[in-house]
């Protein structure tokens, strides 16, 4: 009876500590997979940059030659809409990549936060097989089955309490 006792309290605490182990690494898993989100959407935010720059600059280009064609001298009004349109590329591209940088930090704090709960799982893992330890060799002790040896050295108290 006890080493079936004996048994199911190993089992229990080596169940514990497995399942903690277990939410850990699903945890860093998960870690990763937001890390690596947020890498591919760096990348995603570079090409779309970079695509951007590549059609701010042929509207650029194709307004100065509509203006070389009608003969409208590049100064003055012409050239102050054509800065303005470069600056208005300019914020689309910083939008562009301020969006981006947002997706990155929220997948960076998803997965710090993915890796806290992974370490929470095994140290509450810990404790629970800790607990599961105590409380199975708590119950294979029975007084009424201890061993005595001798009689006690002091004696019993009267039924009134104290001497």
């Amino acid at each position: 009876m006890c080493t079936l006792a004996l048994i199911g309290t190993a089992l229990s605490v080596g169940g514990a500590l497995a399942e903690g182990q277990q939410s850990r690494q699903m945890a860093d898993y998960q870690a990763r997979a937001y890390e690596q989100q947020a890498r591919a959407d760096m990348q995603a935010a570079a090409f779309e940059q970079g695509q951007e720059r590549h059609k701010q600059d042929l509207l650029l280009s194709q307004a100065r030659a509509r203006a070389g064609a009608s003969g409208v001298a590049l100064s003055g009004s012409p050239t102050e809409v054509l800065a303005a349109n470069a600056r208005q590329g300019q914020l689309d591209i910083k939008a562009i990549q301020y969006g981006s940088q947002l997706r990155q930090n929220n997948l960076t704090t998803r997965a710090a936060i993915s890796r806290f709960s992974g370490r929470q799982s095994a140290a509450a893992s810990i404790l629970g097989a800790g607990g599961n330890l105590v409380s199975g060799l708590s119950g294979l002790y029975d007084p009424s089955r201890a061993v005595t040896f001798g009689n006690n050295a002091f004696p019993a108290a009267p039924r009134g309490g104290l001497y």
